[in-house]
C-alpha cells in the first residue's frame, strides 16, 4: 500500500530568513503595508510504499536527516496525509 507522506520544513526560530523579509518588502511595495513578517517554508509531499512490518514515519525521518533538511538550521513536521 502506498502512503503519502508530507513534510514541512522551516528555519529555526533565530535563523535569519532573507527570502522572507525581501518577499515583505517586496509586498509592502505593492501597497500591502500591514504585512509585518513573512516566513518561507518548503513543503515535500512524498508517495512511499508502506510494506508490512515497516515504520514509514522513521523512514522519513531519515530521508529528512540525510537530504531534506540541514538539521543545524532546519525544524520539521512530517504528517501522515493518506
Amino acid at each position: 500500500m502506498t502512503v503519502e507522506v508530507e513534510v514541512t520544513i522551516k528555519l529555526k526560530r533565530g535563523v535569519t530568513d532573507p527570502e522572507g523579509e525581501n518577499t515583505k518588502k517586496a509586498l509592502n511595495l505593492l501597497g500591502f503595508n500591514n504585512v509585518h513578517s513573512v516566513k518561507s517554508m518548503k513543503t515535500f509531499r512524498i508517495a512511499i510504499e508502506d510494506a508490512e512490518g515497516s515504520d514509514v514515519k522513521s523512514e522519513v525521518e531519515e530521508m529528512c536527516k540525510k537530504l531534506l533538511a540541514n538539521p543545524v538550521i532546519h525544524d520539521y513536521k512530517i504528517s501522515v496525509v493518506k
